[in-house]
């Protein structure tokens, strides 16, 4: 199979890339937690953009923590 026929994304092939290597157990928990930190960038940059969308305010999000029934 070349390269035109793979059925792995760019990114699984440049983690196989990647996991050629033989990492310490301290460098796989700092690669583990450079991967989580990458998504959870991702995720607050989604919430920011919906909040924005929604013009919602901290009033709302009070409103929300303060009442069960929403």
């Amino acid at each position: 199979m070349n390269a035109e026929q793979s059925i792995l994304t760019n990114t699984q092939l440049e983690m196989l890339k990647l996991f050629s290597t033989n990492l310490s157990e301290i460098e796989l928990r700092e690669l583990k937690e450079v991967i989580a930190g990458f998504y959870a960038l991702k995720s607050i940059d989604f919430a920011n953009q919906a909040w924005q969308e929604k013009k919602l305010t901290q009033a709302d999000m009070e409103s929300w923590l303060n009442d069960p029934a929403q």
